[in-house]
């Protein structure tokens, strides 16, 4: 199982970290694929925000969220984090993290295989 979790409230500029943890089954497949955040706003598509690879050597990031969010894994490997600074109203939404079926990033919704449930991130003052 994958768990999201580090949502909440916070004001227009600020910052929160979102962590996902996998638990069971699942760390041994966190630990050697590529690794995703995507997001849903209410009314709106689910969208890629960024993605890791196994080795976490490489990552990549929506256009939207490029040179404020940063992606990274834990040293246990069946960690993920999100690093959102600077936020603004339009980043808020539902955020999922994902395990791919490959060992390379990718922003591809279809090549995820696993999904954690869902944190809130409520952006506004």
């Amino acid at each position: 199982q994958l768990q999201a979790s580090g949502g909440g409230l916070v004001q227009p500029g600020g910052s929160l970290r979102l962590s996902c943890a996998a638990s069971g089954r699942s760390i041994r497949t966190i630990s050697n694929n590529a690794l995703g955040w995507f997001r849903q706003a209410p009314g709106k598509e689910r969208e890629f925000v960024a993605t890791i690879s196994w080795r976490g050597d490489s990552t990549s990031y929506a256009d939207s969220v490029k040179g404020r969010f940063t992606i990274s894994r834990g040293n246990a490997k069946n960690t993920a984090f999100l690093q959102m600074n600077s936020l603004k109203p339009e980043d808020t939404a539902l955020y999922y993290c994902a395990v791919s079926r490959y060992c390379s990033a990718t922003s591809r919704r279809d090549s995820y295989q696993y999904w954690g449930r869902g944190t809130l991130v409520t952006v506004s003052s």
